[in-house]
């Protein structure tokens, strides 16, 4: 389908193309529920939509609904799972395609899942992915500026996110702490047919997850705990219940994800992107360091071509919390690496102190092996932007297979094995 319409943008003039594209998603969507079956229909679909937090939340809550005994399938930006059985999001897309969605769906009520977690786009509304999903929840954790040029504005991110809570007219639940909470409450209650069941509404705080004691590293998941408690409760999920649920998961791939081969310092890889989901994801990490202990920081700037404002933002927010910083390459698509990491260079105070300790490492594995080499006991090395990824996206539409997890596993196993031989 995606051939399809590449071809379209290349023989249809610009603007008929994108007059008719939106007719074109809504027809796929249609299709693609008319051949397997609407199989939403058969399963209470809960959809998860934000700007951070999203598939950790998704994460959590298909657990707690497990250990309340119901059979769960998810899609998240981590993972695809049916019951008991669990695999690489190898599409590498948020919110997969539409035909692909539906089979999956099918799928699960075929096996007999009783609840789908998804995690909603806002790039996936826009191209009506979610159109024809009988979705029962629709679920909010926050809003921050991303994927402004695919937008053309925050205003119209912001408007695809609500695109699906008007969408969904059951149960909304949305993010008191979020400074956006009032246009997502106030969802459906203009214009609310009287006559109708209107829809649940149900807020949450980090504060109504402080009692749960969580394995993960960063304060910014009690928030996406007590969506994923407060959702479960909608469908009889018992405090308790979601508490052990919570507490039992020992790390969310490529979340805040510890890698220990024996080392006496920490290392970390979280999926963190955005400005604020790396301020969030360094302030976790630096506040389990104690002392002088020092943060050893590498990341880039996932998706060549696209937010390039962010860059410069990346710097200042490194600057506050990053003791050695390692810029490296990162999903650069058909963008040049090295101006990558010069826009993101160019964000930097002139101070001295500061350049001396911002590094350029082109090769990731290379800034990997360079940040573990600088870190000394008790330290912190925590490598951002690719997360629980199987590949890297470079140029000419080709990817190269790649696991920042594993990666720093190989590279710790190396130093832990030549400290042991001396």
């Amino acid at each position: 389908m995606g051939k399809i319409l590449n071809l379209g943008r290349k023989i249809i003039p610009r603007s008929v193309f994108k007059f008719a594209q939106p007719f074109y998603h809504f027809t796929l969507a249609f299709l693609a529920a008319v051949v397997y079956g609407f199989p939403s229909r058969k399963l209470k679909i809960i959809g998860v939509t934000g700007t951070k937090g999203k598939s950790t939340t998704v994460y959590f809550l298909s657990r707690i609904l497990e250990e309340a005994g119901y059979k769960t399938a998810a899609i998240s930006t981590i993972e695809m799972k049916m019951g008991e059985k669990c695999w690489n999001n190898k599409t590498e897309m948020t919110m997969p395609g539409r035909f692909y969605l539906q089979k999956f769906l099918r799928r699960a009520a075929k096996s007999g899942c009783k609840f789908a977690v998804l995690e909603v786009s806002s790039q996936g509304v826009v191209q009506h992915r979610h159109q024809f999903i009988n979705f029962d929840t629709a679920v909010f954790t926050n809003l921050a500026p991303e994927h402004i040029e695919a937008h053309g504005s925050f205003k119209n991110y912001k408007k695809a996110k609500l695109k699906f809570f008007e969408y969904v007219k059951n149960n909304h639940v949305v993010n008191k702490d979020d400074k956006y909470f009032d246009d997502f409450w106030k969802v459906g209650y203009e214009g609310e047919d009287p006559w109708t069941r209107p829809i649940k509404k149900v807020s949450y705080s980090a504060n109504d997850a402080k009692g749960i004691k969580l394995q993960i590293a960063g304060d910014f998941n009690l928030s996406n705990a007590a969506a994923a408690v407060k959702t479960a409760g909608i469908y009889g999920v018992s405090l308790e219940k979601a508490k052990v649920a919570l507490e039992n998961i020992k790390n969310v791939p490529g979340r805040m994800e510890f890698v220990n081969e024996g080392q006496n310092f920490k290392a970390i890889v979280d999926y963190a992107h955005t400005p604020e989901s790396l301020e969030a994801a360094w302030k976790g990490a630096k506040s389990i360091i104690a002392g002088n202990a020092k943060l050893v920081c590498v990341f880039g700037a996932t998706g060549g071509g696209r937010d390039k404002w962010k860059r410069p933002e990346f710097a200042k927010i490194a600057e506050k919390y990053c003791d050695e910083i390692i810029l490296t390459n990162e999903d650069p698509y058909d963008e040049n690496p090295e101006d990558i990491l010069s826009q993101i260079y160019s964000g930097f105070s002139s101070v001295e102190s500061v350049k001396s300790k911002v590094h350029k490492v082109l090769d990731r594995r290379e800034a990997i092996k360079k940040a573990i080499e600088l870190a000394k006991e008790g330290d912190a090395v925590i490598i951002t932007g690719k997360g629980s990824q199987t590949t890297m996206a470079i140029a000419g539409g080709k990817k190269i297979p790649w696991s920042d997890k594993d990666v720093v596993s190989e590279e710790l196993r190396k130093v832990v094995k030549d400290f042991n031989l001396r």
